[in-house]
């Protein structure tokens, strides 16, 4: 019989902490006939399977070091304790090999009981790698004592030697629930933070749920990834910094309307890096079929004024989004400073064959200092499309999205649907998407992009079937 460190009275606790350092060492490869209770991981993890059937508690800062390989069998679980803020760090030449299934995705979640769930639970998963950032052997936020990522190719630190093609592992159909905690002002976890990894660790089919900071923050590297969900998070769906130069193809982002962070809460939030001085390699990571879908399905207003952009671009930032749809948000795209805006200019950056579609026209374009709103707009409506609001139900049939999959005033996230219609088959959104811009056939872009049809995330195939959930807060695991 499986049982809940929760449920264990006082007396048993004490016995089976009294055993555990010899019948659950974290450097063991479990039993999966013989042991059911859940075994701890903690400190510095040796190269080990975790095995489905048995749950695993991350406790503390639980690092997978230089050298090491940590592998999670298809249908694994593993819990991070709130008390202790848990949190997976996989350092620079450690890896991770989390190769679930669609039938059997890997779960990282809360170690709280079910309906007690929240955001924020612990820290979430950090991989850190040796591709190249733009700045100097950075740190890593929330993490003490540092732990230091990538490096900058004009000054190489001797504590690494970087490496763009390295692997830091594997990560397919996996599920990061109520992860990312701010552990001091500005300095968060997030569900899954990328330091410099790179173009070698393979990303495809990851769910980051109910975060506590950012769904994904890529900070510099080259890695890539596909079929990636933010649903229901605290910050910014997608963040990146420090010369992140990848690719990311199908990605959905769904909004709560009552959770959003007081710093402003974004779609995208693009930056190259911490201050605005002219350091390289620039952001120039591309993303294509993106859906950002905002809190808003009717009208202008939604329920938490820290909603901000569905794309925000900071200093020198020069992303690339294609073949994307954004909806929802109160406010469309911001340009936040005049380097910004000359790299798009320059086209270093490029937005191409995107759809906005913003509650009010007045709410289409920002400009931040010395930046003139004029070249905002002239930018995105050079190649891009508008379409005025209000929002309303008609505007997500005409462009072929089903409506419940975004939430109704004063829906709560208990009541979302357990199977969403993501599928567009029809409408605005079925066709129409390029891949002709000279920017899919850069180096390391080429050969990456598949070339579909449908603009936004989805198309008659629903890619989140049977692995994602939209529960998880009531879900037993």
């Amino acid at each position: 019989m499986k049982r809940s460190l929760k449920t264990l009275s006082f007396a048993s606790l004490f016995i089976g902490l009294a055993f555990s350092a010899c019948k659950k060492s974290t450097n063991e490869i479990p039993d999966p006939g013989t042991d059911t209770d859940i075994i701890e991981l903690r400190g510095n993890l040796s190269t080990q399977t975790l095995v489905a059937g048995k749950k695993y508690l991350i406790k503390g800062q639980t690092f997978v070091k230089s050298g090491q390989t940590l592998t999670l069998e298809p249908g694994t679980v593993i819990l991070g304790e709130k008390r202790s803020k848990g949190t997976l760090i996989i350092d620079r030449g450690g890896k991770i090999m989390a190769n679930g299934t669609a039938n059997n995705p890997i779960v990282l979640t809360s170690d709280q009981r079910e309906g007690d769930r929240d955001r924020g639970d612990w820290g979430g998963i950090l991989i850190l790698g040796n591709s190249a950032t733009n700045q100097v052997d950075p740190a890593i936020e929330g993490i003490d004592p540092a732990s230091y990522f990538g490096g900058n190719p004009a000054n190489v630190q001797s504590s690494n030697t970087i490496n763009d093609t390295e692997s830091s592992g594997s990560l397919k159909y996996v599920r990061i629930e109520f992860a990312g905690i701010e552990l001091t002002p500005n300095n968060e976890t997030n569900t899954l933070t990328m330091g410099g990894v790179g173009r070698g660790t393979v990303m495809e089919y990851i769910m980051a749920s109910f975060g506590g900071d950012d769904a994904f923050e890529w900070f510099g590297g080259t890695n890539n990834a596909k079929y990636l969900i933010s649903y229901a998070t605290w910050d910014d769906d997608f963040d990146v910094d420090y010369g992140w130069s990848g690719n990311v193809q199908f990605g959905l982002a769904v909004r709560y309307p009552s959770y959003a962070d007081q710093s402003g809460s974004n779609i995208f939030e693009m930056d190259n890096g911490p201050n605005d001085n002219d350091v390289q390699p620039y952001t120039t990571g591309t993303f294509s079929n993106i859906t950002g879908i905002g809190p808003i399905r009717t009208g202008s207003t939604t329920g938490n004024s820290n909603f901000q952009h569905a794309i925000d671009l900071r200093r020198r930032a020069a992303t690339s989004i294609m073949n994307s749809i954004f909806i929802g948000m109160p406010r469309g795209l911001r340009m936040n400073q005049a380097s910004v805006v000359a790299q798009y200019q320059a086209g270093r950056g490029v937005l191409n064959n995107n759809i906005l579609v913003a509650p009010a026209a007045p709410n289409d374009y920002f400009a931040g200092s010395g930046v003139n709103v004029a070249d905002v707009k002239s930018l995105w409506e050079a190649t891009n499309t508008t379409i005025a609001g209000p929002i309303n139900d008609a505007t997500f049939s005409t462009l072929g999205i089903n409506t419940n999959i975004v939430f109704s005033p004063g829906q709560v996230v208990t009541n979302y649907p357990t199977a969403p219609g993501f599928t567009v088959t029809s409408g605005t959104l079925a066709t129409g998407a390029s891949f002709s811009h000279a920017k899919f056939s850069e180096p390391n872009r080429t050969g990456f992009f598949e070339n579909v049809n449908h603009i936004g995330a989805f198309g008659s195939t629903n890619w989140a079937a049977g692995w994602a959930e939209f529960r998880p807060v009531d879900k037993a695991y």
